[in-house]
């Protein structure tokens, strides 16, 4: 029986929940991972009998989880989208030198 490796799914999705703080861009490390578990995924459909029903399952689970990073990542991104086309940048530049001095006091 072949064996579906959920690790790799897992890892990158993690990463993209961690690199979503980046304006969204954790995307460009969830959209990998998806599509990833969702080609695996349909090969072990294809030949279900040459997987074991609990990695199907498993991979399934992580399906689901890049799914949801994915989701997450992209309504970040979009929202930071549009923050940035609807913001006056001298607007977004003074805030930024605000939460600066908060900061360093």
């Amino acid at each position: 029986m072949k064996k579906l490796n959920t690790t790799l799914i897992y890892v990158l999705s993690s990463l993209s929940i961690l690199c979503c703080c980046f304006a969204g861009l954790g995307i460009l490390v969830a959209l990998p991972s998806f599509l990833i578990a969702n080609k695996k995924l349909n090969e072990a459909n294809a030949y279900p009998e040459e997987y074991d029903p609990e990695d199907i399952k498993q991979m399934n689970n992580a399906r689901t989880f890049a799914l949801v990073t994915l989701v997450i990542n992209g309504l970040y991104f979009l929202y930071n989208v549009y923050y940035f086309t609807t913001t006056d940048w001298d607007v977004f530049m003074e805030q930024y030198k605000e939460a600066l001095e908060q900061y360093q006091k």
